[in-house]
C-alpha cells in the first residue's frame, strides 16, 4: 500500500485529547482534523470542551493525553511560544491588544527590529503595511489601536496572526462585537485567506454564519466527540441535535395567555444622544414586547433612560399608574423596574464572588441587619431559591462566578434581579453569547414570567429571537420608534422597512 504524501495528511490533527479539571473530564478522547486551507467551524453548548480544545492546541494548556500532528508528525505543543513555531494563532474573544499603542507596535510586539538597542520603526513598517493590506485594512500604522472601531481592531489582530506566518488561525466568537457590514468584511478576509492556504478553525454560537462560511463541521458534548458534518450537510437543523442531544424543535416556546393592564407607560422620553426624539409606548401585564433596530438606533439608550443609567432629558415615567422620577437606578427598583444588561461580565456580574453575594447585591441594604451586618441565612436562602428556580448549574451559592457557563452566567444575572420582585424586567440582549440549550431555557423562563403576569422588554438584534418571542415589537431607528408591530404584522421584512425608516406598505 502507497503512503499518503505530505499534501494528503491533514495540516493538523488531535488525537484522543483529554483533559481533567480538579477530577472533571473537560475533554474525553477528542480527536479533530484540520484540512489545508479549510475552514472548520468547531460547535457546542458552553461547556462542551471547545475553549478547553483550542487553548491546548495553542499552547496555553496541557493535555493529560492524546496527541497532536502538523504535516502528519507528532509534535510537542506545552506553550504559545510552541504553538508559535508550528503556525498556530489563537484570536480571543475578549481582543488581546494594546489599546494604547499604535498598529504597528501591537503587530510586532515582541519581535520589533532594532539597531544598537533601539526599536527601528521604519523597518517595520514595510512589513506592517503588507499585513495590513493582506487583511483588506486601510488604516495608518501610526493609528492608535484604542481609536479604531471594533472591527477594525479585529483585523489588526488576524494580521499580527499572521507576522508570525500562522497557518492555522483559531477565532474565538469573533464576530461577537462586530456590527453585520464588520462581520461581512471579516468573512471577505477569511475567504481569501482560505484561498491563500490558511487554515481556520472558527468558532460561534451564530449558526447562520456557520452555514455561510465553513467547509465542515465537527460538534462537541459534554467533552466529547458528538458529529460531524460535511459541506451539504450543514445546516441549523443538523447542527443543533447534535449539540444538545435532545429535541429543540420548538425553540421558541409560546402559549396564549391574556395580557392585563398596563404596567409600563412612557410618554415624551428623549435620550442624551438624540435629544429631539421624543418615544412614548405602553408595556402591559404578561406581555413580552421586542425591540428591534440596527446597531446604533437607540435600544440600549432607551433602556438604560428607564433604568436610570442615563437620565431622560424629558418625559414621563409611570408603573402602575403612578408617575416615578427615575434619577438612578435605585430609583427604577425601587419602582419596580429591573435591567438585564447587555454585556453580563462587564456589567451584570463581579466574577471573583460567589453567586449568594452576585444575587444578593441588588438588595444589599435590605439584607443587613441594623447593625449593618449582612444576614447570611437570607442571603443564602434568596440564592438558593434562584438557583433551584432557574436551574443554574452550579456546585453551590458558594460557588464562584466566574467558573460558571456563559448560560448559567446570564441566569445569575437574570436571577440577581428577578430577587427585587420587579413589575417590569428589562432583557438588553438576553441570549447574547450563550449555546443553544441555554437560549432555550432562558425563552421557556421569559414565557413562564409572562404568565404569571410579568411585564418584559427586551432588546435583541436576533430577528429570529424577535420573531419568535415576541406578542408585540417596537422597531427603532436613529433614537426613534418608528413603528409598532403586533404579532399577527411580524415579519422580517416589515422590521427592516420600520428599522431603516421606510413606510411600511
Amino acid at each position: 500500500m502507497s503512503q499518503r504524501s505530505d499534501t494528503d495528511l491533514p495540516l493538523l490533527e488531535a488525537r484522543g485529547i483529554c483533559k481533567h479539571f480538579s477530577g472533571v473530564a473537560a475533554l474525553q478522547q477528542v480527536n479533530l482534523e484540520l484540512q489545508r486551507g479549510e475552514v472548520l467551524a468547531v460547535v457546542g453548548e458552553n461547556g462542551a470542551g471547545k475553549s478547553t480544545l483550542m487553548k491546548i492546541l495553542a499552547g496555553v494548556l496541557r493535555a493529560d493525553s492524546g496527541e497532536v500532528l502538523i504535516d502528519g508528525k507528532r509534535v510537542r505543543i506545552h506553550s504559545p511560544r510552541d504553538a508559535q513555531v508550528h503556525g498556530i494563532a489563537l484570536i480571543h474573544q475578549e481582543l488581546n491588544l494594546c489599546d494604547n499603542l499604535d498598529v504597528t507596535a501591537n503587530i510586532m510586539l515582541g519581535r520589533e527590529p532594532a539597531r544598537w538597542g533601539l526599536i527601528n520603526k521604519r523597518s517595520a513598517r514595510e512589513p506592517v503595511d503588507r499585513l495590513l493590506r493582506r487583511v483588506g485594512l486601510s488604516v495608518s500604522p501610526n493609528t492608535i489601536v484604542s481609536r479604531l472601531p471594533i472591527g477594525q481592531q479585529q483585523l489588526v489582530e488576524i494580521a499580527k496572526a499572521l507576522s508570525i506566518d500562522a497557518r492555522i488561525l483559531i477565532m474565538d466568537e469573533p464576530t461577537s462585537s462586530l456590527t453585520g457590514t464588520e462581520s461581512e468584511k471579516l468573512f471577505q478576509v477569511i475567504s481569501e485567506l482560505r484561498q491563500r492556504g490558511v487554515s481556520i478553525i472558527y468558532i460561534s454560537h451564530r449558526l447562520s454564519e456557520i452555514e455561510s462560511i465553513a467547509d465542515r463541521v465537527v460538534v462537541l458534548r459534554d467533552g466529547c466527540n458528538a458529529g460531524e458534518l460535511e459541506k451539504s450537510e450543514i445546516s441549523h437543523d443538523r447542527i443543533v441535535p447534535l449539540m444538545v442531544g435532545r429535541d429543540v424543535s420548538r425553540l421558541y416556546s409560546r402559549t396564549p395567555h391574556a395580557v392585563g393592564e398596563p404596567v409600563l407607560d412612557v410618554s415624551g422620553l428623549t435620550t442624551r444622544r438624540w435629544p429631539g426624539e421624543k418615544n412614548s409606548f405602553v408595556i402591559r401585564a404578561g406581555e413580552i414586547t421586542g425591540i428591534s433596530g440596527l446597531v446604533g438606533s437607540g435600544r440600549t439608550e432607551l433602556l438604560n433612560a428607564l433604568f436610570g443609567i442615563e437620565l431622560g432629558l424629558s418625559g414621563t415615567i409611570s408603573v402602575c399608574g403612578v408617575e416615578i422620577a427615575i434619577r438612578s437606578p435605585r430609583d427604577a427598583i425601587a419602582a419596580g423596574l429591573a435591567l438585564v444588561p447587555e454585556d453580563r461580565k462587564q456589567h451584570g456580574l463581579l466574577l471573583p464572588w460567589n453567586l449568594a453575594r452576585n444575587i444578593s447585591l441588588p438588595q444589599m441594604r435590605e439584607r443587613c441587619s441594623s447593625r449593618g451586618f449582612i444576614r447570611r441565612n437570607v442571603e443564602l436562602d434568596q440564592a438558593n431559591w434562584e438557583i433551584d428556580r432557574l436551574a443554574i448549574r452550579a456546585t453551590g451559592s458558594g460557588q464562584v462566578a466566574a467558573r460558571l457557563s456563559g448560560g448559567n452566567q446570564q441566569k445569575v444575572v437574570i436571577g440577581k434581579w428577578l430577587a427585587t420582585g420587579p413589575k417590569v424586567l428589562l432583557l438588553d440582549e438576553p441570549t447574547r453569547g450563550i449555546d443553544v440549550g441555554a437560549k432555550q431555557e432562558i425563552y421557556k423562563l421569559m414565557e413562564k414570567l409572562a404568565r404569571e403576569g410579568m411585564a418584559i422588554l427586551f432588546v435583541s438584534s436576533e430577528l429570529e429571537e424577535i420573531l419568535g418571542m415576541s406578542d408585540r415589537v417596537l422597531v427603532m431607528h436613529d433614537g426613534l420608534i418608528t413603528g409598532e408591530l403586533g404579532r399577527h404584522e411580524l415579519n422580517e421584512e416589515a422590521i427592516m422597512r420600520l428599522a431603516t425608516r421606510h413606510e411600511l406598505v
